[in-house]
């Protein structure tokens, strides 16, 4: 009867290091789509504004 009790505790114990993993990456998922959906929304304001730095100053402060 004890085996049983043990199995039973360390299937439980297994399921809710499961349920954790599976609540982290629901967590990782939505933040990603929030992010994949903040840029697109943002795209075109952020596209019709001037850039900060062309590419010739990009260059010149990598060379």
């Amino acid at each position: 009867m004890m085996n049983i009790e043990s199995d039973v505790h360390d299937i439980k114990k297994k399921v809710i290091e499961i349920s954790e993993k599976l609540d982290e990456l629901l967590r990782e998922h939505e933040t990603l789509a929030v992010m994949k959906l903040s840029e697109r929304s943002l795209y075109t304001f952020l596209d019709d504004e001037p850039d900060l730095y062309t590419i010739s100053d990009i260059r010149v402060a990598y060379q």
